[in-house]
């Protein structure tokens, strides 16, 4: 039996990013599902499993650590990207990995493959 690609949930509310990324993703061997607000992605999350959740931390309709909190709890790796880092206490920052927007797509997908590689995840 061939090995299943990584399942990534995406939250992102600019469909035009959310897009561009999704695609990435894709090209790059992932699955992915993407939702553009926290409860979007809140419904996914409860319905799928995904070994990653990668979500901007600044959402239409609350931010990004909600919805990490829900899924580090089902043990499903987090990466939070966020052009907002200093809007978030410390305490809420360290407890996921949080990369800076404007973030080159090559540093994302390398985040990406070092967090599932965290948790002895194929590509």
């Amino acid at each position: 039996m061939p090995d299943q690609p990584a399942r990534i949930l995406f939250v992102e509310d600019d469909a035009n990013v959310r897009l561009l990324v999704e695609h990435a993703l894709q090209d790059a061997g992932y699955a992915v599902e993407s939702a553009g607000t926290v409860a979007g992605g809140q419904s996914l999350l409860e319905a799928g499993t995904y070994d990653l959740l990668l979500t901007d931390g600044r959402l239409p309709d609350g931010n990004g650590f909600s919805i990490a909190t829900t899924a580090a709890a089902k043990g499903v790796q987090v990466l939070i990207y966020t052009g907002y880092m200093y809007e978030y206490y410390e305490e809420e920052r360290a407890r996921f990995t949080v990369l800076t927007k404007p973030i080159r797509l090559a540093r994302l997908l390398q985040s990406i493959q070092t967090a599932l590689l965290n948790t002895n995840i194929e590509q």
